[in-house]
């Protein structure tokens, strides 16, 4: 891993940024760059995943149904839309975007932690009866008893669910 240290951090303008890349081989998807950025003294975070082959932009589809599929792989680039449809959740790209790899429990323990943070800080009780539900639904899609559709969209291709069950589409881009 390549690391660069003492840079400026674009947030508090400190020379305390970390810069760091990786070159890695992930299973069934082929090489990728892990970029990143750590801040020690703000603790600024970005981090992307890119692949070293240029790739068509990509709709994936996959429908948890099983505990099993919790540990199925997921290659999430910074430019990827995931949708967690039965939730009606979802995470869009922007400045604050982050690539990861991780697997489908993962991914919607990303979600669930977003869940008690809205249920903790939310004002209005209807808002904290929302966030109690889905938390909820979540644990039930976790114990295999409730399907769950996960979309992801991603222009730039770099994202992938790396089982024979997900249905990979050429994503129309607008």
């Amino acid at each position: 891993m390549e690391e660069l240290k003492k840079q400026e951090c674009p947030l508090c303008k400190t020379k305390n940024l970390t810069l760091a890349e990786e070159e890695k081989e992930v299973p069934h998807f082929g090489k990728v760059y892990l970029f990143s950025m750590v801040c020690s003294n703000c603790n600024y975070k970005v981090s992307d995943v890119e692949a070293v082959d240029v790739k068509e932009p990509v709709k994936i589809t996959f429908t948890v149904e099983n505990v099993k599929d919790l540990n199925v792989k997921v290659v999430k680039s910074s430019s990827a839309s995931v949708k967690l449809v039965e939730l009606r959740m979802d995470m869009t790209p922007g400045p604050a975007s982050i690539g990861f790899i991780s697997n489908i429990e993962g991914l919607i323990t990303k979600f669930e932690e977003v869940l008690k943070a809205q249920k903790e800080t939310a004002e209005e009780d209807e808002d904290k009866t929302k966030a109690k539900n889905l938390l909820k639904k979540i644990w039930k899609i976790k114990c295999g008893d409730i399907p769950l559709k996960i979309v992801i969209e991603d222009p730039s291709g770099n994202s992938a669910i790396l089982s024979d069950k997900a249905k990979v589409e050429k994503l129309k881009v607008k």
